[in-house]
């Protein structure tokens, strides 16, 4: 794949999840990841900033039901909705995360709102009372049930995520998801751990996560890769974070971006499907694996 010759550039890179994505639903899958990454390529080509695209990004995927976040979260042990989202920049290390909250539409615009808090992570009813002091539109909790979420085996799990750099040399990420299909209630897995499941940080890079959340927390596998980029590509320091989880098992997908906007990604998953787009690429892509990449 061709990479940035020149500064100032700006790209854009996002995952819908590590998994397989099922035969009837890879078509639908493909155009949410392509629309989404649209819509952070859109805010990056006019000069905005990698969080607002990352945040727009993260919000088409939440109101996806193709994808396990928003909308199309998978459902807990007693038949309801609980989600986590996270999002950092990379400037200023400011971090904001949700976890296991019900009833809001776009848990990555909640997870913004609460960077400028001295709170890092709100979870559960502390997470949605902050929602309301807000002003953050709520739903009743079964608003956000999509149908075919109903009929997913126990333990299903994917995350949606997304790293940018912007024409000013900002980076951030971001994660959102429903977490696990029948979970304990109240369960919050990486997605909104820093070092976790996510991390940005300037001049270094960014990176997000989506696999066995609970392998990943005690790897620390977002950290892991950030380290990696002090003196590897994003591709190699994406493979580093897969070889780090072998110690735990289980399945991992990573994105990773650099401060020259180089991208990289590795899975041990069937599919992690991705999309991406950059100041020097004619065009959005998008796949479904790393071997269908242009390379």
């Amino acid at each position: 794949m061709a990479e940035p010759d020149a500064a100032p550039c700006w790209a854009i890179l996002l995952h819908g999840g590590a998994g397989r994505v099922r035969a009837e639903r890879r078509e639908d899958n493909a155009r949410g990841r392509l629309a989404a990454i649209e819509a952070g390529r859109n805010v990056l080509a006019e000069g905005g900033s990698a969080l607002d695209a990352v945040e727009a990004t993260i919000r088409l995927l939440e109101d996806d039901p193709s994808f396990n976040a928003g909308y199309g979260s998978v459902l807990n042990a007693d038949g309801q909705v609980e989600m986590d989202a996270a999002i950092m920049d990379g400037t200023t290390l400011a971090l904001g995360g949700v976890g296991a909250v019900q009833g809001v539409k776009n848990p990555i615009g909640l997870a913004r709102l609460a960077m400028p808090e001295r709170p890092t992570l709100l979870v559960a009813e502390g997470a949605r009372r902050f929602a309301r002091e807000k002003g953050v539109e709520l739903v009743p909790p079964e608003a956000m049930i999509a149908p075919q979420r109903g009929v997913e085996p126990a333990g299903a799990r994917d995350t949606v995520g997304c790293v940018a750099l912007d024409l000013s040399g900002r980076l951030a990420a971001g994660t959102s998801t429903g977490g696990l299909s029948g979970k304990r209630p109240g369960r919050v897995g990486d997605s909104p751990l820093p070092g976790c499941g996510l991390y940005a940080e300037n001049p270094l890079g960014a990176v997000s996560l989506s696999g066995e959340g609970e392998a990943i927390a005690r790897t620390l596998v977002a950290a892991a890769v950030i380290r990696a980029l002090e003196t590897e590509h994003p591709q190699a320091a994406a493979e580093a974070g897969i070889a780090r989880m072998a110690r735990v098992g289980g399945e991992l997908g990573v994105i990773a971006i650099d401060a020259r906007g180089r991208l990289g990604w590795a899975h041990n998953s069937e599919d992690f499907g991705v999309a991406l787009a950059a100041s020097w690429l004619d065009g959005p892509r998008a796949f479904f694996r790393r071997d269908e990449a242009d390379l």
